[in-house]
């Protein structure tokens, strides 16, 4: 690997950048999200001893973290502009950081950039602060540090403490006086893994989501994170955590109520690991829609699903599951999770993978033949409460393994709660509307902004056409299955990986669902 330059070193920390300015009025507010593994992060960090992706290491490591953690202009009659992270709302999936979506966002005076992992499963946006205990770089393999930023309250112009009587303080029954400074303690469910400190206030630099020289700057509450354990230690979140759940304190909820934007946010994953976060967006016409169950206690974007079909196959069944942007794969219990595996297990071509060997998290795998240059299989679909149908892209996951290929369904049998994770999101912008308290959804590459809001809306029907896995080298078909066309060597890069990934990702996924 090639030795990383001090530009290299920086470039990690403002390619994604935020600049500065002012604004007035409602706006939608946006940066671009980056998954962990997505090509352009790897070329930013040059990391390179990672599981590869496609292989049993990788995808174990990713089921390992979610079990224990359990742009576009907005049209409205006030004329609202969505805003966005400074240098664009471009959001990118790092794989050898957590599997997770990640931007760039810039705090301060004079502005920091900070490479924060996105959750919409909990609520506070912390960083590293003035750090006892936090991770401050990232060593490649030929020993260079990728130094991150570490946030100071001595050097921004612009901070100061939150004190124990603001409305955001929970924890005001650990403070000694109304004055003093408000403490915070978020645990997850990762066995020792937690971040600690008092609650700052200070700048998120953002800009208007249509004219990029309309800077905002927005005064948000968030975690000076003093002291890190257990896996933000281990690379998992290493610069910060942005809580985009429902609770006050969090920067969707903050920026609503400063009037900076709409009670809403989108997210949108792109196949190839890039997406897009907005804040302030609200969706468009013809988008899907279902309500949130809302629990009094800790809201979360959780939905009702009526109908599963799969292969063409509808069946009635009842459950909810929460659309969780840090979670990696969809975690179902029974009946839901048997139902839907054994159905499409059905409808499998292929002889099912038998080896108690290969390590892999999935139960539901088939070998592929070593000159196989296609496969088929059947199409799986939600129909949401209130009747709109939810159609998974890409219900499968293409793995190496060392006698040859397999392909798996994505599902993971859940003990509890049932969660809709990203690989069921790709394809989607996804609305998360809490102004009128649904989730949208919408097929949208993610890129062409206008393309994406001119998709046409999914057929009303409960059998769809089949989608292929890779659009550009293979057509549908009409027997309600789906067709890969692409040698599995060739699979899409988000989808076919190598074969080191599991034990490093293992320790970097366990966080994101709080106790």
């Amino acid at each position: 690997m090639r030795e990383l330059s001090s530009y290299s070193c920086v470039l990690l920390l403002v390619v994604l950048a935020l600049s500065a300015g002012s604004c007035y009025g409602f706006g939608t507010f946006g940066f671009d999200i980056h998954h962990r593994y997505s090509d352009p992060v790897k070329q930013i960090l040059a990391v390179d001893e990672l599981p590869a992706k496609g292989s049993p290491e990788f995808y174990s490591a990713m089921v390992h973290r979610d079990k224990i953690i359990k742009g576009r202009r907005l049209a409205t009659a006030n004329d609202q502009t969505p805003v966005t992270f400074l240098d664009g709302n471009e959001t990118y999936r790092l794989d050898d950081l957590g599997f997770l979506h990640y931007a760039n966002v810039s705090i301060g005076t004079p502005a920091v950039s900070f490479l924060v992992a996105l959750d919409s499963g909990s609520d506070l946006f912390w960083l590293p602060c003035d750090c006892s205990k936090c991770v401050r770089g990232l060593k490649t393999s030929d020993n260079q540090m990728i130094e991150f930023n570490i946030y100071s309250l001595n050097s921004s112009n612009t901070s100061s403490k939150v004190p124990c009587r603001s409305a955001l303080c929970e924890q005001q029954k650990q403070c000694s006086s109304p004055q003093s400074n408000c403490p915070y303690e978020v645990l997850y469910l990762s066995n020792g893994t937690s971040s600690t400190g008092v609650l700052v206030e200070d700048v998120l630099h953002l800009t208007t989501d249509e004219d990029k020289t309309k800077a905002v700057e927005a005064k948000i509450t968030f975690g000076c994170g003093q002291t890190q354990t257990g896996s933000f230690l281990n690379g998992a979140a290493p610069n910060g955590l942005f809580g985009l759940g429902m609770d006050n304190v969090s920067v969707p909820s903050i920026l609503a109520n400063e009037n900076l934007a709409s009670n809403s946010f989108s997210m949108c994953f792109g196949v190839d690991g890039v997406g897009r976060i907005t804040f302030g967006d609200r969706g468009s016409s013809g988008q899907g829609e279902t309500p949130f169950n809302l629990r009094q206690s800790h809201p979360t974007y959780n939905v009702s699903i009526t109908q599963v079909n799969v292969g063409g196959n509808t069946a009635d069944l009842d459950f909810n599951a929460i659309f969780d942007s840090g979670t990696s794969f969809t975690y179902l219990n029974d009946p839901a999770y048997t139902l839907i595996s054994e159905n499409f297990n059905n409808f499998a071509t292929e002889k099912r993978h038998t080896s108690n060997s290969s390590g892999l998290p999935f139960e539901y795998c088939y070998d592929l033949s070593a000159n196989q240059t296609s496969f088929e299989y059947p199409i799986v679909n939600l129909t949401m409460k209130g009747g709109d149908y939810f159609f998974v892209n890409d219900p499968i996951i293409v793995i190496s393994l060392q006698g040859g290929d397999v392909y798996c369904l994505g599902i993971v049998k859940s003990d509890n709660v049932n969660i809709i994770g990203q690989n069921f999101m790709t394809g989607y912008r996804i609305v998360f509307d809490r102004e009128r308290m649904v989730l949208g959804w919408k097929a949208s590459d993610c890129y062409d902004i206008e393309a994406s809001n001119t998709l046409p809306v999914n057929p009303p029907t409960a059998v769809p056409p089949a989608i292929a896995v890779n659009p550009e080298a293979t057509s549908g078909n009409a027997n309600n299955t789906n067709i890969s066309g692409a040698s599995p060597s060739i699979t899409s890069p988000s989808r076919h990986l190598k074969t080191l990934f599991y034990a490093l990702t293992f320790a970097l996924i366990p966080f994101f669902a709080l106790i």
